[in-house]
């Protein structure tokens, strides 16, 4: 978000930058000449959403493009449930947008501020042991590359780049249309309650295996899982939804209200935080309700935080769990944040974490008024051994050497860059770490 003072900074407060200037233009022609002018005065140019990457991967120097007035529908495809949208679309934007054509997106994550653009750019995903992330429902996107014109990339033009531009990073091009394969309109049967942990990770397979959603969360310190199954229904299904008491009182009175005070008592008093995560642990998120997929996939965060997140191979996620919760009670940490455990399937992107391999999520966070740095290196550590991928748009330290051993067609999108952007326009300080200068 940029204040009147020009001054952007991101949703976590990691990022902070005073761009030479701030453009919001409304049309795609706008944002060609946008980045033609910019290249005419040697000014790189990026675009931003609501960001809500924790990383510098947005951060403009020289041209910062807003694209919030790039919004809405371009094209409905009825016949084969595609739907094309502007690129500065936001994500909660797109049921309002999709419901009269009776369409849904197969998979979300769980928040939905981001623009759509952003959020394949970054790699964002949800759960589901047969779904993959946001980025593997494009099947079609237009970029306006750094001389000025549009790059269509889709199954009839240019197909063989959209594996590398459906996680593109920013890195390519700016993102001004993006076509999405929905499904039609359908309701999520969720059950959310709190196991014992060493049942979920004994058994974390079958608990994926049984369910179309499946992801789970415990606080460091306790000894339960709070787990969350959401099961695919017709969008005939009568829907139970949570009541506005219920809302209230679970979302916003508890999981942010009281939640942002005890999280602000415990950055000052740390060691009160493992009685307020026990009392997390018996209040929070033992309820079952189905509604509306989207009102399922997505929840309200408003208290600020940290998060590093990395993809291990499926068959990891066990014995990393193991190890960053003894490493937790090994340096006596008191986390009042708790750690969160998704999954999703294999895929064919190149700089998607789950290219190639079945993988599981493991995020770490921290309330944004505590120092994050120690406990994140410590958990990087353990992700390394692992072979872990971190989220492009969450906290570390990895450079394009380490990812270059961990993506396959890393080098193949470094070259792909070099061709597209050869004056780097699109890049920033954390492109020219993750990708090479």
């Amino acid at each position: 978000m940029t204040a009147a003072n020009g001054v952007w900074r991101n949703w976590a407060r990691t990022e902070t930058v005073k761009p030479v200037r701030v453009e919001r233009p409304s049309s795609i022609g706008a944002v060609q000449r946008s980045v033609r002018a910019a290249a005419r005065t040697g000014l790189r140019v990026k675009a931003v959403g609501a960001g809500h990457s924790f990383t510098g991967i947005a951060v403009a120097t020289g041209v910062l493009l807003e694209l919030d007035e790039l919004s809405g529908i371009v094209a409905v495809d009825r016949e084969r449930m595609r739907v094309t949208l502007l690129g500065g679309t936001r994500l909660f934007e797109l049921p309002r947008l999709l419901k009269p054509h009776g369409l849904a997106m197969e998979n979300m994550g769980d928040i939905d501020r981001q623009s759509i653009s952003g959020a394949i750019s970054t790699g964002t995903h949800g759960t589901g042991r047969d779904f993959g992330g946001i980025s593997t429902q494009v099947v079609g996107l237009t970029l306006v590359t750094a001389d000025g014109e549009l790059l269509t990339i889709d199954e009839n033009q240019n197909a063989e780049l959209l594996p590398a531009a459906a996680v593109g990073l920013g890195a390519l091009g700016i993102i001004v249309e993006v076509t999405l394969q929905c499904v039609p309109a359908f309701v999520l049967e969720a059950v959310e309650r709190p196991l014992p942990l060493a049942e979920v990770i004994g058994d974390l397979d079958g608990h994926i295996g049984g369910a179309d959603h499946f992801e789970f969360y415990w606080f460091p310190g306790t000894r339960t899982a709070v787990t969350k199954t959401n099961t695919r229904a017709a969008a005939s299904v009568t829907r139970r939804p949570l009541t506005r008491r219920q809302v209230f009182v679970d979302d916003t009175f508890l999981a942010n209200g009281v939640y942002r005070v005890t999280c602000a008592a415990g950055a000052v008093v740390p060691a009160i935080v493992p009685s307020v995560n026990a009392l997390a642990e018996r209040l929070w998120s033992n309820r079952s309700f189905s509604d509306h997929s989207h009102k399922v996939f997505t929840t309200k965060r408003t208290v600020r935080f940290r998060e590093m997140e990395y993809a291990v191979p499926a068959a990891d996620v066990p014995v990393v769990l193991t190890e960053i919760d003894e490493l937790i009670e090994s340096r006596g940490w008191r986390i009042s944040f708790p750690i969160e455990v998704r999954n999703a399937r294999a895929d064919d992107l190149w700089l998607s974490t789950a290219s190639g391999r079945a993988s599981g999520y493991i995020a770490v966070h921290r309330y944004f008024r505590e120092s994050h740095t120690e406990y994140f290196e410590a958990v990087e550590e353990i992700m390394a051994r692992h072979a872990g991928r971190p989220h492009w748009g969450k906290l570390h330290t990895l450079d394009a050497a380490a990812l270059g051993a961990l993506y396959p067609r890393h080098a193949d999108f470094v070259a792909l860059r070099d061709r597209l952007d050869p004056a780097r326009m699109f890049s920033n300080a954390y492109l020219d770490r993750v990708l090479g200068a």
